[in-house]
């Protein structure tokens, strides 16, 4: 082997140890910098078709009003959640988050609320989120006005948000449950009681 070729193999091994360090260096938000993919109108209606059933009809019509504010989710969370309230509330729900290019995740979320509410109701709930700039973003608090809710053929959509990112419930369940109420839901990547 000549003296050569072997200085340039060292100084390769040496250009891709100094990369593998500095890559191994960077903070965990650079290693997921890649934007999460977002879903058309088409992809979500079909998946909420699936999931809530017959009564799915009114999703399109909430989804257009929600892009034309929030563009197009790039993350959708399907799972169920149960609450109740008499001037104070509390809500606990768990599901699967989908992302088109991160994979899927575990998720949980619980939250208090106050206001002139009262009543129970439990629900299967898809949350279309808007803005998540990685995968475990979606661990934050983000608030709300549960009166602010809209009904569209059977389903109820309420948007809460932290910053930038918007997490916009879509409920469809059983129960009865009247009032004005705010509040906020946490999420977690784990199962707690703690609403706070």
């Amino acid at each position: 082997m000549s003296a050569s070729h072997s200085s340039s193999s060292r100084r390769d091994l040496l250009r891709l140890a100094a990369a593998s360090a500095a890559s191994a260096a960077l903070p965990r938000s650079a290693w997921s910098s890649q934007r999460l993919e977002t879903y058309s109108t088409g992809e979500i209606v079909e998946n909420g078709h699936h999931f809530f059933g017959s009564i799915s009809r009114g999703l399109a019509d909430g989804l257009e009003r929600a892009n034309k504010s929030w563009g197009r989710p790039n993350a959708y969370i399907l799972g169920q959640e149960a609450g109740g309230a008499f001037v104070g509330g509390l809500r606990y729900g768990e599901g699967t988050m989908f992302t088109r290019n991160a994979g899927r995740k575990r998720v949980f979320w619980q939250g208090p609320s106050i206001g002139f509410d009262a009543g129970a109701d439990g629900a299967r709930t898809m949350m279309l989120v808007y803005n998540l700039p990685e995968v475990d973003s979606i661990y934050r608090r983000y608030a709300g006005v549960n009166g602010s809710a809209y009904l569209v053929g059977g389903l109820g959509f309420t948007a809460l948000n932290n910053q930038e990112v918007v997490v916009m419930p879509v409920r469809a369940g059983l129960g009865a449950r009247l009032g004005l109420a705010i509040g906020y839901l946490k999420f977690t990547p784990d199962s707690t009681w703690n609403p706070f």
